[in-house]
């Protein structure tokens, strides 16, 4: 009786707008079953424990449609004048607007489906482009698809909806208001509302639900099953613009030919593919590989670059003992763009927001996969649905084991997880466990604000410096120079307590900033970091094991592009490589060291680092500045004196700019060409 008196005193609203939503539910999920039934393929199915979580987390997605469809109820049928219930006026006036929206829905699935039939993906943004030669899209689609017998079945669905949505307004129009006391509006309309906005929320955790969730398997038929194409095609909508032109990308083919190496160049298709024998001597058993991305850690604000506050001490040390490359650039400033460039092989040249957010590019092929025998880790501190990365990384790393919030047993410090002490303390404890290769990426984020430090540090001790000194020497408040010192010490315990490990001995660490930080670059830096906002990109790469590699110095530029093909250089692996990166080790492209930049303005400035010169020009051909990093005055444009030079650096600049845009959507793995 009691549950009869609480469902009672749910205003009736609430109760229609719960009624609706299962209905809806139910018609989504039957689209879904439809879906998976039409286009699963029996030869590779999706294992069961995958797609039972693809179809949880679409009747996630389908629940927040829903929602979002529902909102103009909650937030106006409560007004009495225009209440569902008020009359058959508004009655039907409520059932026109829900009978439409649920056709639109259905609309759009019937088009999905063809959609994914034609071209084996979901319907996004880039549909639009068939708008351009409506007469002939129509003609295709009416002499390819069974179009009558479709919008028949979703006749039929329509009518079916509008009858059930009918009776069930009269049916909640028959029930008499219910008589709610003032203290029970007090908790049950925000009770009611709190739950709206968490259904349309997704999930417990810090991020909401994201289109990345549904990337969450290497499967790719697993992704299309657990999303919504109505939400999907809107999330690709910022993106339809970006697009790539065959004619510059093969204008500059030659260049990047030659650039890349290219052993068997083929203009015509366009390919990219070096498939590369290990050319050292094979590590036994084979090194593991833990690339550590160090958060804003600019290279001006380390003592190896000088830096009087010694902020780095630990750093600085292991930096004398391993290999050390002190021009190393990532192309833009970003964690989300790092982690892109760094996974792929190419930089991160979106506009709006980041590629890691742009879910038509989601697909890359990554040479990770090429570490055949390792298990593949990856670590962060908090959500993997931070900018999206979840989509990069699940999607096209095979077989990764993703560590994230939940996860560990440290607690959470703030909005980015675990501190980074924590963070790395959790890492070796998997790490130790290992019995096979493993291939480890452990994502830093506390030396970003609000500079957070936790209460259990291990031995780490504040320091206050005066104001005039942190500004000197680049650092803009004790807090972040707290926080930078903090990162230092937990690089040294973690290395430390790795040195206690079985592990330790055949492991390559990398450890380099995921990009720098512009500003001043202190009184200890050369005017050209401050002057170009190089230093942004400028940061530190070691590559630290100290049984395997000679400490050494090396001045050549690097990239972070050029990572992976390094390090599966090191590791002896055979790997094939579609991107921009090259192998830093290789001798054949000593003599064309570059790292490619980009500012992300309107107009973007495009740029090109070697040793000893920087060249930048906007993307339309304009502003063009050669800087000789080594002059005493480093904002002269020496283009004119150095013209060869110039028009070389010209060339491959756009070259990459050009072929990054067509690799965005032409790296996918089946898109490899044999050997």
């Amino acid at each position: 009786m009691k549950s009869i008196d609480f469902f009672d005193r749910i205003p009736r609203l609430f109760r229609f707008i719960l009624a609706i939503t299962a209905l809806t539910l139910v018609i989504l999920f039957g689209m879904r079953l439809i879906f998976w039934s039409m286009f699963n393929n029996s030869a590779d199915p999706v294992p069961l424990d995958n797609l039972l979580y693809a179809f949880y987390l679409g009747t996630k997605f389908d629940l927040r449609l829903t929602l979002y469809v529902l909102l103009p109820v909650l937030l106006l049928g409560w007004i009495p004048f225009i209440s569902p219930f008020r009359s058959n006026v508004t009655r039907y006036v409520w059932l026109t607007y829900l009978v439409l929206a649920a056709s639109a829905v259905l609309l759009f699935y019937m088009v999905d489906f063809g959609h994914f039939a034609y071209l084996h993906k979901r319907v996004d943004a880039t549909v639009l482009r068939f708008l351009d030669n409506f007469d002939t899209s129509v003609d295709m689609v009416w002499q390819s698809y069974a179009v009558i017998p479709w919008s028949l079945f979703i006749i039929f669905l329509i009518a079916l909806d509008a009858y059930v949505v009918n009776h069930i307004l009269r049916y909640f129009a028959r029930q008499p208001a219910p008589v709610i006391k003032i203290r029970h509006k007090l908790w049950i309309a925000p009770l009611g509302f709190f739950l709206f906005v968490f259904g349309i929320f997704g999930k417990f955790s810090y991020y909401p639900l994201r289109w990345s969730d549904a990337y969450f398997s290497a499967n790719a038929y697993a992704a299309s099953v657990a999303s919504n194409p109505v939400l999907y095609f809107f999330n690709t909508m910022k993106n339809k613009n970006v697009v790539f032109d065959e004619n510059k990308t093969r204008e500059y083919y030659d260049v990047m030919s030659d650039y890349l190496g290219l052993t068997h160049p083929n203009k015509t298709k366009l390919d990219y593919t070096r498939h590369v024998l290990p050319t050292k001597a094979v590590h036994n058993p084979p090194p593991n590989i833990v690339m550590v991305f160090l958060e804003s850690f600019a290279a001006y604000k380390t003592g190896s670059y000088g830096n009087p506050l010694d902020p780095t001490p630990y750093f600085d040390k292991i930096a004398k003992e391993s290999i050390f490359f002190p021009n190393y650039y990532a192309p833009h400033t970003g964690t989300a763009r790092s982690v892109f460039a760094a996974m792929t092989g190419l930089p991160d040249i979106e506009l709006h927001k980041t590629s890691t957010r742009n879910p038509l590019v989601v697909d890359q092929h990554t040479i990770i996969n090429d570490f055949k025998g390792y298990e593949k880790f990856y670590f962060i501190g908090g959500s993997a649905n931070w900018g999206n990365i979840r989509g990069i990384l699940q999607n096209n790393i095979q077989g990764l084991h993703l560590y994230e919030e939940g996860d560990y047993t440290r607690p959470r410090m703030d909005v980015w997880g675990i501190d980074d002490l924590s963070l790395f303390i959790e890492t070796n404890w998997v790490l130790r466990k290992q019995e096979k290769p493993f291939f480890a990426i452990i994502q830093t984020s506390g030396n970003h604000r609000p500079y957070h430090l936790p209460e259990e540090s291990f031995g780490f001790e504040r320091r206050e410096v005066d104001s005039k000194a942190l500004k000197h020497s680049g650092f803009i408040s004790n807090d972040e120079f707290n926080a930078f010192r903090f990162l230092d010490h937990s690089i040294r315990y973690f290395i430390e307590e790795a040195k206690k490990e079985p592990y330790f001995d055949n492991t390559i660490f990398v450890f380099y900033g995921d990009h720098g930080i512009t500003g001043y670059s202190g009184d200890h830096s050369k005017p050209y970091l401050t002057q170009t906002e190089l230093n942004g990109m400028l940061t530190p790469l070691i590559l630290y094991a100290p049984k395997l590699l000679p400490a050494q110095r090396i001045e050549k530029a690097a990239s972070e592009l050029d990572l992976l093909p390094t390090l599966a250089g090191l590791a002896g692996m055979n790997y094939v490589n579609t991107t921009l990166g090259r192998d830093l080790f290789d001798p054949k492209f000593d003599d064309s060291r570059y790292a490619f930049t980009f500012r992300h303005d309107k107009l973007s400035t495009l740029g090109l680092v070697s040793q000893n010169y920087y060249f930048q020009i906007r993307e339309d051909g304009e502003n063009a500045h050669l800087t000789d990093l080594n002059a005493a005055d480093t904002t002269a444009n020496v283009l004119q004196q150095h013209p060869e030079l110039s028009e070389q650096m010209r060339a491959i600049v756009f070259g990459m700019f050009e072929t990054t845009k067509y690799l965005l959507y032409h790296n996918k793995a089946e898109n490899i060409s044999q050997p």
